[in-house]
Parts: structure tokens; sequence; C-alpha cells
């Protein structure tokens, strides 16, 4: 960490020191929050691996991008920002710029992919239904072999890494193509297939979908068809896989506009505090996945929302205070409580699986044998019925 560079002009920062800290209270809370949301929802993943969906690997993909970027990033920038200047060296800010690379352009090459495979499913289902674990695993590593070429391109003197000129962290040399031909050939390519390509995939792709959907709910609005369900169900998905490219585009688009701008323009004349505030928004990419899914997918949700109730049990449990007619009491409340919490965004239930857990006798202890049973909600109110006497089940969640 002690060497020649550190004393480097370019590692020392270029805006003032309230800015700095102000940069570094920021990342703080984005590497608490990322590390968070990342972490219980790959914990959510992990526990219903047995029951994922082809598309939710580029879920759990993307939430390893953003894990991966959280912590190869904020543990450098934080102390940085706080000192004033770059601490860890030339060889570390190499590192340093090509994990930001790295897992930056992993994160938006799999939300292309992710848009791609919600358009097939959507759009062209004979083909999308045959989309399986199998090609979504193949396909994120693809995405990870995408981003490589170009996170590895300035390490093999194909464009370059430095300081950025702020000062306190490191990325992609954006003065370098004012005067050398591989450095703006680089940039060029990073632009064309790395930002421009990905954001025009993802923007037709749902387009498509959304032209998809509103020509279903129509036809479901004329001739009311069992299809209800997974029209709710691509339209579930749709929104949340729109609502994590609008984020993540959002907080990338300003700091690639500032790159353009010193890569094709007089690098000279942009003010460094310009790429310190672009960086802060490109930093917040990592906590809008996590976020997104946790609280409004309604399978991830309910699974978080059982894990969180089971601990909480635990605990409760091993008071002392606690006695057996409160536990039952407890067990009672909280399985109705799972049974009314599953259910759709739009209102509808989510399964129409046997309910096991909802029943009269639960506070007495007694269990009815050999009958299952389904919740259905009616307005606003939860009722049984055996599972004989539903007329048919719904489709699985589109994911």
């Amino acid at each position: 960490m002690g060497n020649a560079s550190d004393t480097s002009a370019a590692f020392a920062s270029t805006i003032s020191k309230e800015h700095d800290f102000f940069m570094g209270s920021i990342y703080s809370v984005f590497c608490v929050l990322s590390l968070m949301g990342n972490c219980i929802l790959l914990l959510v993943a992990y526990h219903k691996r047995s029951t994922l969906k082809p598309a939710e690997f580029f879920i759990i993909n993307l939430s390893i991008s953003d894990l991966g970027m959280t912590l190869s990033l904020f543990p450098l920038a934080i102390p940085s920002c706080f000192s004033h200047r770059w601490l860890f060296g030339e060889m570390t800010c190499q590192l340093y710029a090509m994990c930001g690379v790295l897992f930056g352009l992993c994160s938006l090459t799999n939300l292309t992919a992710l848009s791609l495979v919600c358009c097939l499913k959507v759009c062209f289902p004979n083909h999308g239904n045959k989309f399986s674990s199998s090609h979504a695993r193949l396909l994120v590593v693809g995405v990870w072999c995408y981003a490589s070429v170009f996170a590895v391109g300035p390490l093999a003197q194909w464009g370059h890494y430095s300081a950025e000129p702020y000062g306190t962290a490191c990325c992609i040399d954006w003065h370098a193509p004012n005067h050398e031909l591989s450095a703006l050939s680089y940039i060029v390519c990073l632009f064309l297939f790395c930002y421009a390509l990905p954001c025009t995939v993802i923007f037709l792709s749902y387009t498509f979908i959304l032209l998809t959907v509103r020509g279903s709910r129509q036809a479901v609005q004329q001739h009311v068809s069992p299809q209800t369900k997974t029209t709710n169900a691509h339209a579930l998905i749709v929104k949340l896989s729109v609502a994590v490219c609008i984020g993540f585009l959002g907080a990338w688009t300003p700091y690639a506009a500032v790159a353009m701008w010193a890569a094709f323009g007089d690098a000279t004349r942009v003010p460094p505090a310009a790429f310190a505030l672009a960086a802060i928004f490109a930093k917040s990419s990592t906590i809008y996945n996590p976020v997104v899914y946790l609280l409004c997918k309604p399978n991830f949700r309910e699974c978080l929302y059982r894990d969180t109730s089971m601990l909480r049990q635990r605990i409760y449990k091993g008071s002392p205070q606690s006695n057996p007619r409160e536990r039952l009491e407890s067990n009672s409340q909280h399985n109705k409580e799972t049974c009314i919490s599953t259910r759709f965004s739009n209102g509808q239930p989510e399964s129409y699986g046997a309910c096991l857990h909802c029943t009269e006798n639960a506070a007495l202890g007694h269990v009815t044998p050999a009958q299952r049973t389904a919740s259905i909600l009616t307005g606003s109110t939860c009722r049984e019925v055996t599972v004989s006497q539903l007329s048919a089940s719904p489709q699985a969640d589109f994911l």
C-alpha cells in the first residue's frame, strides 16, 4: 500500500474536502444497503433453489455482480474519500478499475439477456417455453465472458486504466482517446457494444412485450379466458424488469454522458466534480435490484416473510417468558397470516396449492386429516374450500 505512486499528483483529490466527505458518507450508506439487500436476496434464492424458474437465474446473477461491485469498490473508495486521496497505489488502482468495469458491464449485459428472455417467453411462447435452466446457466456464463473481454482489454494495452479525474477512485482513462488511437478505438467499442447496443435491445424487447401484453389484455376483456393468470404474471414480471432496467440505466447514463464528453471533447474542460457526481449515481445501481424484487415480487416476498417469521418464532420459543399456550396461539396466528399473505400483487391468490396451516382448530392443537384445502380470496375475506371444488389450477408464475 505504501509505494512511490502514492505520492503521485494523479492520486490527490481535485475536489474539496467537504465534497470528499460527502462522497464517503454516501458510499458508506450504499455499501450497507447493498450488502444487506443483495445478501438477503441471495439467501431467499438459496432457500427456494428447488423451485427457481429459468429467468430467475438472471436475477440471482445480477445480485452477484452487484455484490461483487460492492465488495471490491466500496472498501477502497470509502477510506480514500475520507482521506482526500487514493490510498492504495497503482497496482490496486488497476484492479479496482477492472472490477468496476467487469461488474458494471456484467450487470448491464445481464439485464439485456433478461429482457431478451422475457420477450421470448411473452411474445413467442412456443419457443420461450423451451427455455430451460440449462439454457439460463449457459447464457449467464456468456454474460460474464462478454463483460470480461472489455474489462481485461486495458490490462492488455487496449485502452488504459488510471485515476478518476477527481482523484479518489480509478476507472478507464477517459483522457487517453485525445492523444492515442488504440484508446479511442476501445472507447468507441465500449460505447457501441456495452451501452448503445444493450440499451437498444432492452428498449425494443420491452416495447414488444408491452404491445403483446396490451393485446392479451384486450383479448381477455372481450373473451374471458383461463389464461388471465398467465397474463397477470407476465404483466408483473414486465413491470419489475422494466423498473430494474430504468433504475440501472438511470444510474449509469450520467456517467456515460460525462465519459463521452471527456473522451470525444476537450477532456480538460470537464469539471472533476461532474465525474464525482456521476460516480455517485453509478454506484447507486447496486441497491436497485434487491429493493425491487424483494418488495414487489410475490414469491420472493413470501419466502422472505416466511423465513423471518420462522426466525422470530424460534427466538420467541426460546424466551423463558413464553408458555406453551402462548406459543400455540402464536403459531396459529402466524399460519393464518401466511395464508392471507400469499397472493399476486393484483389482488389474486399467488397459488391454489393446499394451505395446510389454515384451520379453525389450530389453537386447540387439532389437525384435520386427509383433506386438502385451498385458501380463496373473495373480496376482503379469506375462505377455505377443498381442492376438488376448484375447476382448474392456474399456470405457474411467469418466472
